[in-house]
């Protein structure tokens, strides 16, 4: 049935047009959608990373943090180094923790606060030995429903031997968003509580920050201005690169006494309150990064990450 009637369409060829311009774009949506759709009955293995970042149980903290970043990886998979039988995972998060969580135990009360010892314990005293995987003829719905169920940014792939063959992470499904449009608006998934700290903060209570509100994405301000976001994975980079530059006496907090307002190096890439979320998936892409500062006027409304975006292909 035709959306005009006939007689009206003659006498106004500027709305048939109209109609044709709606009609091909409706189409157009449908096609992009049974894309988004078909793509989740294809297997994991075919958006998975078949070459993850992959360390001994033995391996030191600061190896283990070097090996993540040396990679640019949030996660570190922790297998028998002749099996690769999958035994555990680190991530960005359990680096924050070392660096001012529950974990961090290990090095006020075990090491007496010498990070310098702490940070060549072996990484078992970390690690997360209760790993949620997947078979590798699993699809990739099985593995966005299970990572927004569980609440987790990554799951190992592995074998019938439980030996890993890839890692499956946020990351990794960007593409698929960012190939087609939503038209769903990012404030309508964006965090817009958003915890905020001054430049002048310390490394330490950064991460301390970032533990307690359960959080891998700081925004950065000064003078109510925000200069950037760091994140967890910065954290990471800064331990590998610079953490024993500050330590004289081996002291921990000798090591992260340095403002976070010296891990910002890049220029500040945003969103607006409206940006589809099929272009911030794009921006993410493009600018390599895990999330969106969401900006309006000038002003911070709240931050879109890779969480968000798998949360909405996943309803």
């Amino acid at each position: 049935m035709s959306l005009f009637h006939a007689d009206v369409l003659h006498k106004d060829p500027v709305i048939y047009l109209k109609t044709q311009n709606i009609t091909e774009t409706i189409k157009e949506k449908q096609v992009e959608k049974k894309q988004v759709s078909g793509m989740v009955y294809k297997n994991i293995m075919t958006v998975s990373n078949n070459e993850p970042a992959i360390a001994a149980p033995t391996t030191t903290i600061i190896e283990s943090i070097k090996n993540m970043a040396g990679n640019s990886s949030k996660k570190l998979i922790i297998a028998d180094p002749g099996t690769k039988r999958l035994e555990a995972i680190v991530t960005s998060t359990d680096i924050i923790s070392f660096m001012g969580g529950e974990k961090n135990q290990l090095v006020e009360n075990h090491f007496k606060g010498n990070f310098l010892a702490a940070a060549n314990a072996e990484i078992r005293n970390i690690m997360q030995e209760n790993v949620i995987s997947l078979s590798r003829h699993s699809r990739i719905e099985d593995a966005i429903q299970i990572m927004t169920a569980e609440n987790i940014g990554s799951v190992p792939i592995v074998d019938e031997k439980n030996c890993v063959c890839g890692i499956c992470t946020e990351k990794d499904f960007l593409k698929y968003v960012s190939s087609t449009s939503t038209n769903i608006p990012v404030s309508q998934y964006m965090s817009k509580r958003v915890k905020k700290a001054e430049s002048k903060t310390t490394i330490e209570n950064a991460a301390r920050i970032m533990f307690d509100n359960k959080i891998r994405r700081l925004p950065v301000i000064k003078d109510s201005i925000l200069l950037g976001v760091i994140t967890a994975s910065n954290m990471v980079g800064y331990i590998a690169e610079h953490a024993f530059e500050n330590v004289v006496t081996g002291n921990f907090h000798e090591a992260f006494s340095a403002p976070i307002g010296s891990l910002i190096n890049r220029d500040i890439t945003w969103a607006s309150s409206e940006t589809d979320l099929a272009e911030a998936a794009q921006i993410m892409r493009n600018d390599d990064v895990s999330s969106l500062p969401v900006m309006d006027d000038g002003v911070l409304r709240g931050i879109i990450t890779e969480r968000d975006i798998l949360r909405a292909i996943s309803e």
